[in-house]
């Protein structure tokens, strides 16, 4: 991997709540605290709150396919 490349946003996530992006940062930090690096915790704190909800906002239950 290119060193310029390893910091880039990965996606917008202006579709998500507030809640959702509380969740990413909290899975974030204990993945950190774990001895994730950076990059790693990111992806799987996005990749937690994806499998959780979904994706990004959703409105109401008629969205859940549960």
């Amino acid at each position: 991997m290119v060193a310029e490349e390893k910091h880039m946003p990965r996606g917008d996530k202006s579709s998500y709540t507030d809640k959702q992006k509380r969740q990413a940062q909290h899975i974030e930090a204990s993945e950190k605290k774990e001895g994730r690096s950076e990059e790693s915790a990111e992806r799987i704190a996005w990749a937690t709150v994806n499998k959780q909800d979904g994706g990004g906002k959703k409105s109401g239950s008629a969205h859940k396919h549960h």
